[in-house]
């Protein structure tokens, strides 16, 4: 994560003031003007790629993060609503050499296509875990029916979640219920 670093400009116009964040574990002071949207900030200043601009009304799901463990469309959160609180974005769940249980979960069911909606389906998924470990699969498919998919990986995105609930509880065994095999969420 980059460390932005205010800019210095010889005009007169006003440098917005540092804005102090903790997103991902890590304090950070990004200059960001007054009711800058959330995922600005966390993809232009912090270069963070996991949350995705998609529909910029917080409706699609794709810039969804976690905000104090809950999830939250950070294109339509002011930034200064974040401060003093704990951001999570998808890097903060793990990394390419070492994913996180939900992460492990989707790439063990291969669950995207294009991938640009997974991201905001991850951090979805993780929410519902921090807050109940054992969800049911009608609960899981709840919370998922928020995220808009066009690819059509719904029963792929619902077996990842089951699977995630398995190995968030130590189980290794890839088991899903045969109706997840075919039900849309």
């Amino acid at each position: 994560m980059k460390s932005p670093v205010p800019v210095r400009s010889s005009s007169t116009a006003a440098i917005p003031a540092g804005i102090r964040l903790r997103v991902n574990g890590r304090e950070c002071e990004v200059p960001a003007a007054p009711g800058t949207a959330l995922l600005h900030v966390l993809r232009n200043d912090l270069e963070l790629n996991g949350p995705k601009y998609g529909c910029g009304l917080g409706e699609c799901g794709a810039c969804t993060v976690l905000i104090d463990g809950v999830a939250a469309r950070s294109c339509v959160i002011p930034v200064q609503a974040a401060v003093g609180r704990d951001v999570s974005t998808l890097e903060g769940l793990g990394s390419r050499r070492s994913p996180g249980p939900t992460q492990q979960a989707f790439i063990d069911c291969q669950a995207a296509q294009c991938g640009y909606c997974l991201n905001g389906m991850v951090m979805t998924v993780e929410a519902l875990l921090r807050r109940n470990p054992q969800p049911t699969e009608q609960e899981l498919r709840n919370e998922l029916h928020h995220n808009l998919c066009r690819c059509g990986t719904h029963v792929e995105i619902v077996q990842a979640a089951l699977r995630a609930v398995q190995l968030r509880a130590g189980r290794s065994s890839l088991s899903v219920p045969p109706e997840a095999q075919e039900a849309r969420p």
